[in-house]
This record gives C-alpha cells, structure tokens and sequence, in this order.
C-alpha cells in the first residue's frame, strides 16, 4: 500500500506533468555518503543505506541497490509502496531501461538536476528523446513534501598542516596545472568534495563521518576560486587560502560563474561527479574535456609523509582493537551485552588514542544472523543481545591526525557448528592470498581479485560485494580509483591500476542469509618488490595490526605456506601491539598469537 509521502510525491509530479520522477542517493557532489539535508531518498522510502535509487512513475514505485543492502532493503521496504530491484540480477533492469519501458510517447522524466551528475542525466536525455519527450530538472519535488527537513551542514574548517599531508597546497595546484596543460585545459571545475579537501589540505565535518566541507572549486591559468558557505571558514583560514593562491566566493554563486566562463574556454571535468544544472549553466562554445580529476589519481598514490603517519594510525587503532578483543573475548557470557553496547565500548577505545578525530564510519557490530547483511548497524532501540556462543563480526574504523583505518574481524564467542569453521578458516585463506600475492606492474583488482576468491568459488561461494577499497588519507573511507573487483562495474571507480602507495583493503566474506555472517578485512600498502628482465614486480604490506581469531581456525584445512604466512602476520602484531598492553593483555595476546 502506498505511504504518504509516495502519494504527495506523486501529486507534485501530476500537477507539473511529469510521468517518472528519479531520487538518488546523492548531495550535489556525489558524495558516496551524504549529509541529513540530502537524505531525500531514504525519506521517501524508508531504506536507510547508503546506497540506492528510488524511481516513481504514476503506477509503479522502486528502489535500486545492489548486494550489500538486498536483505537490509527487502526488510525496510515492505509496506513503503516500494519494489525492490536488485542491482545486477538477471531480468532486472537497469534505471534507464526501466524508465524506457515506463515511459509514454511524449513523456517527462523529473529529477532534482544538482543531484544527478551530468554523465547519467545524459541517459535519461536519450531516453526521453527515444519517446519524444522531455526532461524536468529545475526543482527538488522532495523539498516540497518534506516537512521540518534538516539544514544543509556548515561546519567549520580547519588546516591539515605538511606535518600530516606531506605535501603544500602550493605543489598540488601546480601539478594540476600541469596536467591541465597535457589536456590543453584553460579551466579546471572540480565538484568531488574529497578532491577539494585533498587539494586545499583543509577539512570539515558536513558529512558525518567524513571531514569535508560543501564546495566546489574552480581552477584557472593562474588563480582559483573556492565557493565554499561563509561560515564555514574564519580569518585564519581565509589568509591561508589567499597565501595558497586561491579565492573564495559564496558556495551558490558557482552557477553563476561557470556562465561567465570564456565562450570558448577548454574545460577540464568530471562528469560523472559534476552536476547536470551546472554543465547545463556553461556557455554553448564551451569546449568540454570529460576526464577524470587529476588529483583523483594524486591523492590516491600516497606520499611518504602520509604513508609513515597512515601506520602510526594503525598502531594506534590496532592497540584499540586488541584491547576491545581482550575484553570481549573474557568478558561474553560473564556481563550483559548487546551489539550497541558493545560498538560504544569500542568507539571509546578509539577516541582514548591520542589525535582521534572521528570513526571513520558508522560500526557494523552484527551477532549471529545480523551479520548477513553487510551493512547492518545496531542502534540503542534495536539491536540484538550478545551470548556465549556463535560469531559476533565488527566492522569499524577511525579517523586520525595520522590517517585512515578499516578493519573488520569475526570474533568467535563460543561454540561453532563445523560449516561455520571451515567457512570461517575459508575467508581466512582468501585473506591471506590476496595479501600476499606478488604481481607485475600493470596489474588492477580485475586480475587480482580471482587470487583472493578462488578459495570459496571452489566450494560454489560467492558473496555480492568487491573484495577491497582504496581508503582516503583523512577523507572518504571508500577512495578511487583502486580496488579489488572481478569484473567492472560502471558506478564504482575502483578498476585502476595499482601504483605503489596506495591503500587498499582486503576483506573477503561469507553471508549466509538468516545463518551469519563472517568478513576478514585488513589494509595493505602497494610496494615495489625486486626488478628484472620480467619487469617491476609489485606486492603489499599489511598495516593492520590485530589477532585474527584462532578459535575460528580448523589448521587441518590450511597448507604449510597459509599456516606460514598467518604465523607470520601474528608475530607482527604481537611485536607491534604488545608493548601497549597491560601484563594480563599481554599474556592474553601471547596466546591469541601463536604459532598454529
């Protein structure tokens, strides 16, 4: 039956004749996770993860995600008036597929144009003009429908100094001038708020968990203009930025100053990130270099300053996940406990670490079969009681001065059944793998991601996720244009080619609908290895430093070299970890890294 909000939805699409109306998961920079203000698209729906697509015709109504979220979305959409369409499925169509098949002759296709980038409000086009129709993009019809919505953040910004970014504001525009000339570029229009950040060595906090700031920057032959809101920057920073060589103007005014551009201008973008109103708002002569953002690439290759303060954040959050490791580990069955409670005392673990800014993302603690679903999170009014038996699987992270961390472990809490065991020691080896595979130079996550899933593809698992993310240096979490992946798929950037130091994590899984869920996740540093007649050979340094749970492992089921390469990691941490630990952790750790 359908809700309210669908029905005063489709009331505000009747009166301006539109006949599909598209909501994205999307600020107006595609942010992969975005502020309250922007959440239109859980508002109308009632699905709550990060990502998805909700698409509203007069008579059908649906939400588009993909695996992680296909038994979150099933469960918070039942009674919206909402279909779920899964993402990648056999006989489910794609959104603009969908949209051609629903459309009439002389149809309207509606969306909020500073919330869909240009590359795909360019297929919606074809597909309005496939039906002789037409595009509506001037207003958010959600805005109308939604009383009381939350303000758009506006926090303060403060300044990442070379002590922790490695590297001047100064250098980053110069070398992106650089690239601007190779592409024969006058002007450069960058919407990604992580490149922004990157670039001005400055952060915020509009987006919870990720310390950015609402801008948008334009680069010229010899000045650049942030369009950043008022308050969000003081004197300091302000000087700061006059002294980089960069000016500020009113975050709205951009429209304005894209329209002002040269008629013939050469204009370097992304448009898969930057919005449809404001390529629309460009000058007709325009000449557009469609590419992606220079420092995308930049800031993913991390620099020696960053890669040494990246593995001190590590020592840091690997010192707190031990000691949350130790506690759980003797404390279950003896106290009370419950995934919310039990993600707080981890979250306070963290923030005891000195220069803690933030996690890194919102924990997924999820006992028993709440672990299926890979993005599950607990809250203070719903969540599950912890018990000494079973599996209990924690993603999380933090946000240092120092960098970045991502780590997920699988923590066996008493009793398993031997399917769980020989799971658990599955997910393990497929960790191990990737980790220490060495490859040649040329290499991205396509080839590399067969390496870490052969394990479980031999035993017919599979699970509907990438295998790893690059991760930002005290930025977005999930970071371009790394990964692990099999195949491509076309909304994540993250087929690249791997170039030494960047960050990328290795967390293969198993979920098991109703059953569990088990996840393995550390992060790895791309380094050179030897050079010969071959070529550059490349292999990864693993920078997470925590126990992988020995009570899950079934030994019999590893060869020598995996038993080898786990006994290997385990002295690492012991080494690195022990020295921060009470004389009782320490004889703990002791035990939960031997030798197997």
């Amino acid at each position: 039956m359908d809700n309210a909000r669908l029905l005063k939805l489709r009331e505000e699409m009747k009166k301006r004749g539109i006949d599909a109306y598209v909501v994205p998961t999307a600020d107006f920079h595609e942010s992969e996770y975005v502020g309250a203000y922007f959440r239109a698209r859980e508002f109308l729906t009632g699905f709550t993860g990060s990502a998805g697509t909700a698409v509203v015709t007069e008579d059908k109504a649906g939400l588009w995600t993909d695996g992680r979220y296909f038994i979150q979305a099933a469960a918070q959409l039942e009674g919206s008036g909402f279909d779920l369409y899964k993402m990648g499925q056999e006989d489910v169509p794609e959104i603009p597929k969908f949209l051609e098949e629903e459309l009439p002759e002389g149809g309207v296709v509606g969306f909020d144009g500073r919330v869909v980038n240009a590359k795909l409000a360019e297929k919606f086009q074809e597909v309005a003009e496939k039906k002789q129709g037409s595009l509506y993009v001037t207003e958010d019809l959600v805005d109308l429908i939604w009383e009381n919505r939350p303000a758009m953040a506006c926090t303060p910004t403060w300044i990442l100094t070379e002590e922790y970014s490695g590297e001047s504001t100064a250098s980053k525009l110069k070398r992106i001038r650089e690239k601007m000339a190779e592409e024969k570029a006058e002007y450069h229009i960058i919407a990604s708020l992580y490149d922004i950040a990157w670039i001005l060595n400055l952060r915020a906090d509009d987006i919870e968990n990720v310390p950015v700031f609402l801008s948008y920057l334009l680069i010229g032959p010899d000045k650049a203009t942030l369009f950043i809101q008022p308050d969000e920057t003081d004197d300091a920073v302000r000087a700061y930025l006059a002294d980089c060589g960069v000016e500020t103007d009113t975050y709205w005014n951009v429209y304005e100053a894209v329209k002002k551009l040269p008629e013939n201008a050469a204009v370097l973008m992304n448009r898969k990130v930057v919005n449809y109103r404001m390529v629309s708002a460009l000058p007709d002569g325009v000449k557009i270099i469609d590419k992606e953002d220079p420092s995308e690439l930049m800031k993913a290759i991390k620099n020696e300053t960053e890669l040494t303060n990246t593995r001190r954040a590590h020592l840091k959050d690997g010192v707190a996940m031990t000691k949350f490791m130790y506690w759980l580990k003797t404390n279950v069955g003896k106290i009370p406990m419950d995934e919310y409670s039990v993600g707080c005392y981890l979250d306070n673990l963290r923030a005891s670490q000195e220069h803690f800014l933030d996690l890194s993302f919102e924990d997924i603690c999820a006992y028993g079969s709440n672990a299926a679903m890979m993005h599950y999170a607990a809250t203070e009014d719903q969540k599950s009681e912890i018990h000494p038996e079973g599996m209990l699987l924690v993603d999380s992270g933090g946000h240092y001065l120092e960098g970045t961390t991502d780590i997920t472990r699988t923590f066996i809490l008493g009793p398993i059944t031997p399917k769980m065991k020989l799971h658990y020691t599955t997910v393990l080896r497929c960790n191990l793998a990737l980790a220490n595979v060495k490859f040649l130079y040329g290499c991205g996550g396509l080839s590399m991601d067969v390496v870490c899933r052969g394990p479980l593809w031999e035993m017919g698992i599979d699970y509907r996720c990438g295998t790893g993310h690059g991760v930002g240096h005290i930025l977005n979490v999930h970071e371009g244009p790394n990964g692990f992946r099999y195949k491509v798929v076309p909304e994540r950037n993250d087929s690249g080619r791997f170039e030494a130091g960047m960050i990328t994590t290795d967390e293969p899984g198993v979920y098991l609908e109703g059953e569990y869920g088990i996840r393995i996740e550390n992060e790895l540093i791309c380094v050179k290895d030897e050079k010969n007649e071959y070529g550059q050979f490349m292999r990864f340094e693993n920078i997470t430093y925590c126990p992988i749970d020995l009570d899950g492992v079934d030994p019999e089921l590893m060869s020598a070299r995996e038993k080898k390469q786990l006994n290997d990691y385990h002295k690492v941490v012991y080494e690195k970890i022990s020295p921060f630990l009470t004389e009782e952790e320490r004889e703990w750790l002791k035990e939960y890294t031997r030798e197997i």
